[in-house]
């Protein structure tokens, strides 16, 4: 399906990139967290991202998504977690309070000008690497992120 909706694309050799490890997993794990480790630190590498992966499992965390969440966010040094619409609706602030760590809530940007977000609320990430290749998908990621910043 993949190569059906994409293989046209003048980035498909990108994409093929990405997607090719994430296929080769699907041979030897039948675990949904190696194939979703897998398609993100893929995503990652093709982004040029440098950063360092923690695994949740290695964390002191407590039970309870907002505390999960708020303890990771701290184990990680983070000062704010990005949330979406759909977290919001049930995410308890208390804990995150008690970490000082910020909720910032996410909304796809509108009227910036950039192609990116026109339809990002519909389309996934390789959708992003078809039509920007992944230098240009990180550039516009930065792009965005310093005016979010500013």
């Amino acid at each position: 399906m993949i190569r059906q909706y994409y293989g046209r694309s003048r980035h498909w050799p990108s994409i093929q990139e990405i997607v090719e490890p994430v296929l080769d997993r699907f041979t030897t794990t039948d675990r949904l967290a190696d194939i979703t480790e897998t398609s993100t630190r893929s995503m990652l590498k093709a982004l040029g991202w440098q950063g360092t992966i923690l695994h949740s499992s290695t964390l002191a965390v407590r039970a309870g998504r907002s505390n999960r969440l708020a303890d990771l966010a701290l184990a990680t040094g983070s000062t704010a977690y990005l949330c979406g619409t759909g977290g919001m609706r049930y995410l308890d602030p208390v804990p995150f309070e008690e970490h000082a760590v910020e909720v910032v809530p996410f909304h796809s940007p509108v009227d910036t000008g950039m192609p990116l977000w026109d339809s990002a609320r519909k389309v996934g990430a390789l959708w992003a690497v078809a039509g920007f290749e992944p230098d240009g998908l990180a550039d516009a990621l930065r792009s965005q992120q310093a005016s979010a910043l500013s």
